[in-house]
């Protein structure tokens, strides 16, 4: 896949970690009962760096749960066209709790709603809100996030590509086009 532009750089996804940690804040009123939960991979690192934002403005730690939800993303293959959610359970009481769901990206919506399944599986939150740091558009759901770091309109044929430094060295978001 051929690189076609960097879309946000460290800085920038500090800037987009910032105005999401503060809006959750605001919408929420403070933060009490607030937990994140990152779906596996990139929704972790992301929802960990919301936290720790959080804390530096609120002055209080909140809660990061990591969702495991093993996605065959139908943005790079047709062979799967569902997410498969793994280990669903984490040993956590999410009953009546505000769950900020966390992602990297959201495309299709497909994700999100096996993430929902899977939260609803383990408890009944009193709200659950969702926080991507990419919008690119393409539901096929009517799925929106509450929180959105850049909305980024693609065609079919571009991937989003979120790097972040825990997992791959570096901080970035580029789109890359498809041979």
């Amino acid at each position: 896949m051929d690189t076609k532009a960097i879309i946000l750089d460290e800085k920038a996804i500090q800037r987009v970690t910032t105005r999401i940690s503060n809006e959750i804040i605001e919408r929420n009123k403070g933060i009490e009962d607030i937990i994140l939960v990152g779906i596996k991979t990139r929704g972790v690192p992301f929802a960990q760096r919301l936290a720790k934002k959080i804390e530096e403005i609120e002055g209080e730690r909140i809660d990061v749960l990591t969702l495991d939800i093993t996605l065959y993303r139908d943005d790079l293959t047709e062979l799967y066209r569902d997410p498969v959610v793994k280990d669903k359970k984490f040993n956590y009481d999410i009953n009546d709790k505000i769950i900020v769901l966390v992602d990297d990206v959201i495309f299709t919506g497909r994700t999100v709603r096996a993430a929902l399944d899977a939260l609803i599986d383990m408890g009944r939150p009193r709200k659950v809100q969702l926080a991507v740091l990419i919008d690119r558009g393409h539901r096929e759901l009517p799925i929106r996030a509450d929180y959105v770091g850049k909305n980024l309109p693609t065609s079919r044929n571009e991937v989003v590509s979120v790097c972040f430094n825990e997992i791959d060295g570096l901080d970035r978001v580029v789109i890359k086009s498809k041979r």
